[in-house]
């Protein structure tokens, strides 16, 4: 039995009979699916939700290699299959250097198609994970003091609390209240911790 993945499959393709066939196969696997017959009515119809792109490269108004651009410079970061005809194999070689996970040549094995939507969804779900930690992350951040952000930034690069106290003309003790404090409020169990949360935060947070 296949793994048991969450999130949506947004499948844009213009031929009405395979986009209904493909919608039928991703739903015989469990799959959550929504179809779309052109790239903007993707595009404007979608929310945010976490899931995988599976859509056709060759496509009239919007191709899929456009909706991947101007997904990407929206910021939106769906994991992207292609789905392509033998002539287009140029365009979806295009798709995959701009991001796509991989492109698939028509007409495809169906378990091959179910696979790499499986794998597209489980790098959504893993993807979502690092956002919501991320923002998590920056939470903790925020609710430091001026102070405290600034007795991290030295801890994080491996100075000890003599050094910290005579660069910032505070005292040692002061400095270890500090460090405590930074270290409950960004919920590091250990400096190794601290250092890999810092290095994870935006530059200009630090």
């Amino acid at each position: 039995m296949p793994t048991s993945v969450s999130g949506t499959v947004f499948l844009v393709d213009d031929d009405d009979d395979f986009r209904e066939s493909m919608q039928w196969l991703l739903e015989s696997a469990d799959l959550r699916v929504s179809a779309y017959c052109s790239a903007q009515a993707f595009l404007d119809t979608y929310q945010g939700e976490p899931g995988c792109l599976l859509i056709d490269v060759r496509m009239p108004e919007i191709s899929g290699l456009a909706l991947q651009q101007m997904l990407r410079s929206r910021g939106i970061d769906l994991p992207t299959i292609i789905m392509t005809g033998h002539g287009d194999i140029p365009m979806a070689v295009s798709a995959m250097k701009n991001g796509a996970l991989d492109f698939l040549e028509k007409p495809f094995d169906d378990e091959v198609m179910l696979q790499q939507v499986r794998q597209a969804l489980s790098l959504a779900a893993e993807q979502q994970q690092a956002r919501q930690q991320d923002g998590q992350l920056l939470q903790y951040y925020a609710s430091l003091s001026r102070r405290e952000k600034e007795v991290m930034a030295l801890v994080v690069q491996g100075l000890a609390n003599r050094e910290i106290a005579e660069s910032l003309g505070i005292s040692p003790k002061t400095v270890e209240v500090h460090r405590s404090r930074v270290m409950h409020k960004m919920q590091a169990a250990n400096l190794a911790e601290l250092v890999h949360q810092a290095a994870r935060l935006p530059q200009a947070q630090r």
